[in-house]
Formats: structure tokens, sequence, C-alpha cells
């Protein structure tokens, strides 16, 4: 395994250079880069609403509740077609939707470290990361705009981190293959 990535290291290192450019593409057109992810969630819902639907078609006969899939299908169609519609709507409706989930995963890590503080040492770090998750959500209710920035900064950030680790690997697994092949004499 080892040496069939190593035999291939620059596609490791070009995946890393890609991941860099998008997360410098993402900085640089923050407005486009929504816009994109936008469209692949509208890409993503109309596709999986269309093949759930299918499968709801196609199981009918074994499947005692198969509308359930169908409305389910149905659903993700529609979310399909108002994101492409309305990408600006839905950009909302998914920070909305980031900012809830924030909310509600910072409160559920405050309580569980309350009910775990006696077995738990340390408890504080959930609690804080709680708190921080908790106010990101309420942060990004109230200032939408600057929380949809800033997620996209989050993306681009990680983007070129991971695209950075990319190429450090990719160099290092040729690194390894150069030495390799010098211990065995094929260089």
């Amino acid at each position: 395994m080892l040496t069939l990535l190593a035999r291939n290291w620059w596609m490791v290192a070009l995946r890393g250079l890609v991941a860099v450019l998008f997360g410098i593409a993402a900085i640089v057109w923050p407005a486009i880069t929504l816009t994109v992810l936008v469209f692949l969630f509208g890409a993503y819902a109309l596709v999986d609403g269309v093949f759930t639907a299918i499968s709801a078609f196609r199981c009918r006969e074994e499947c005692g509740q198969w509308w359930i899939l169908l409305v389910e299908g149905l659903i993700g169609v529609v979310l399909g077609v108002l994101a492409f519609v309305w990408p600006d709507m839905t950009a909302l409706a998914l920070l909305y939707l980031i900012a809830v989930s924030a909310i509600v995963t910072g409160l559920i890590e405050i309580v569980a470290a309350i009910v775990l503080r006696r077995a738990l040492e340390g408890e504080w770090l959930l609690i804080l990361g709680g708190v921080i998750s908790a106010i990101a959500g309420v942060l990004m209710v109230i200032w939408p705009g600057a929380g949809a920035l800033a997620v996209l900064w989050i993306i681009a950030a990680n983007a070129i981190l991971f695209g950075g680790l990319l190429i450090a690997l990719g160099f290092r697994l040729r690194g390894w293959l150069q030495e390799s092949e010098q211990a065995m004499g094929l260089a």
C-alpha cells in the first residue's frame, strides 16, 4: 500500500495543490464560493430526491409504507429546485441551520459537562467548548452575513491547511520512494 502511494506521490501533492487553490479562491471570491456551495447542495438534494423517489416506486410492492420514501424524495427534489431558483435564500437557510446546530450542540455539551462533572475531570473544557459553540451560533443568527463569511473562511482555512499537508506528504512519499529504490539498487 505504501509503495503504491509512494509511486503516485505526485497525485497526493496535486490533490493538495488543488485544495490550496480552492482555499485561496474561497478567500479571494467569497460570494462565488458561497454560490457554488449552494448550487452543489442543490444538485445533491435534487439527485438524492430523484433517486429516493425512484427507490420508492421500485419497492412499492415489497415496502408497506413506500409512500414515506416518495415524500422524502419529493422534498429533496423541491429543496434542490429551490436552491437553484433562490440561491440567496438557500444560503441563508443553510447558515441558520448551521447556527441552530451550533447552539443546540453547545447547550448539549454544557448539560453533558454538568451531568458528568463528578466522573469527568476537566469538565470545564467541555463547558467552554459548549459556550463557544452556542455563542458562535447566536452570533450567526444576529449577523448572518458575517456568519456566512466566517463559515467560508473556516472552509478556506481547512482547505489550505489540508492541502499544504497533502503537498508535504506527497514530497515525503517521493523521498521515501527514492530511498527505497536506492536501498534496493534500483535507482
